[in-house]
């Protein structure tokens, strides 16, 4: 097989997805533990604080949306590193090198300016998928002759 066929296609997203099912599933048992407390509340409290009660279970959703956010995408002329908060938008030529040492919850990425950057949206939880996600970056980054050839340092 050749090098053009086993370059992954661009664009792509890369998501963690056991930290998403978990975000997204405790965020919605939370808000439905928090309903069923505002109906179930004593009579002496007012209908303004069962709506409190309902807006604080969709706040702390929030937070884990936040948890759930993350991903990597490749474009053709740029990448986007979604984290918690914060996007950075970077140019292919920008990045050196990915790397997920063992036992790092995720990668970085080397820039030329000489600092890294955490790619959240690959973690080390999906286990071989994540592995994977890693080598198949690497490999799109060598593909646009940016990366550095294994092995070199």
């Amino acid at each position: 097989m050749d090098e053009a066929a086993s370059t992954p296609e661009v664009p792509r997203m890369w998501r963690p997805r056991t930290v998403r099912m978990v975000a997204y599933g405790l965020g919605l048992l939370i808000v439905a533990t928090f309903a069923v407390l505002a109906v179930i509340l004593p009579i002496d409290w007012r209908p303004l604080d069962r709506v409190m009660l309902i807006g604080f279970g969709f706040v702390i959703a929030a937070g884990l949306h936040l948890l759930a956010r993350p991903r990597l995408i490749a474009e053709e002329d740029r990448v986007l590193v979604v984290n918690g908060i914060r996007t950075h938008v970077l140019s292919w030529q920008e990045i050196l090198d990915i790397q997920m040492p063992e036992g790092e919850p995720w990668p970085c990425v080397d820039l030329s300016d000489g600092t890294s950057l955490p790619v959240m949206g690959i973690q080390s939880t999906d286990g071989e998928p994540a592995r994977q996600a890693v080598e198949d970056f690497r490999a799109m980054l060598q593909s646009r002759g940016e990366g550095e050839e294994p092995g070199l340092s």
